[in-house]
């Protein structure tokens, strides 16, 4: 089966730093794969490279079969990609429900249409669906700048879902929740893997979160990937080890 998306051969430089050194990999439909690496890894330089934020020095991105390498990101979210991103991208004056309506009104119709159009571009129904998905039918109404920093996490997550994409790549989601609200999210994303078939790729700090979370993990370090398999086996792994260890 074609993968949804596959890395072949990437590589990003800057001023002869190797920031990302012949990553390959593939993420299967339905899979839940996490990206881990200590700091300076090359972990944020691989995601801009697949999202489009940079253009690789060398190699291929592909979705389902497709090269889209350096395409944009506003035309690879047209195509089922969506992202979260480590800094919140929540509009802090709107309401829950009107952060959801708003993320998704790019992805509904023309701009004709959504000018002369109704003002929730007929959008209200599927945030009120991701609001119960994410456990936010106390908060809808709530303006977004007043949320919890995890609740404005389950937010932007939430957000990201708006247009119904196949395939969400989520920055370091765990980033600042505490451990209630933590535990909250990662079932929000089980529950959208599952009832919604997403796909995600997931790249966090938070091991116990990324274990407990993906069905598979890569532990990239200087640049190159230097364990792939199922998370116990990359945890154990020495190579890994080692890579955390000494930096």
């Amino acid at each position: 089966m074609t993968p949804v998306l596959e890395a072949r051969g990437l590589h990003k430089s800057f001023d002869g730093v190797h920031a990302v050194n012949g990553i390959s990999f593939a993420v299967h439909a339905g899979e839940i794969l996490g990206v881990i690496g200590p700091n300076g890894s090359g972990k944020s330089t691989l995601f801009n490279c697949l999202l489009g934020q940079l253009r690789p020095s060398a190699g291929t991105v592909l979705l389902d079969g497709t090269d889209v390498t350096g395409m944009r990101p506003c035309d690879l979210n047209r195509l089922g990609v969506s992202r979260t991103f480590q800094l919140l991208q929540v509009f802090p004056q709107l309401t829950v429900r009107e952060n959801l309506v708003l993320a998704g009104q790019e992805h509904v119709g023309t701009r004709i249409g959504r000018l002369f159009g109704r003002p929730d571009a007929g959008l209200t129904a599927a945030a009120e669906r991701m609001i119960a998905l994410f456990d936010l039918g106390h908060l809808a109404a709530a303006r977004a700048g007043g949320l919890s920093y995890g609740q404005q996490k389950l937010l932007d997550a939430a957000m990201a879902f708006m247009a119904g994409p196949r395939l969400v790549l989520l920055d370091e989601p765990a980033g600042g929740v505490n451990l209630t609200m933590l535990g909250n999210l990662r079932e929000r994303l089980r529950d959208m893997n599952r009832q919604a078939g997403a796909t995600f790729v997931v790249i966090e700090h938070n091991m116990d979160f990324v274990m407990s979370l993906c069905s598979r993990v890569i532990c990239i370090a200087e640049g190159a990937v230097i364990a792939d398999g199922p998370p116990d086996a990359v945890r154990n792994d020495p190579t890994v080890i080692e890579a955390y260890l000494g930096h």
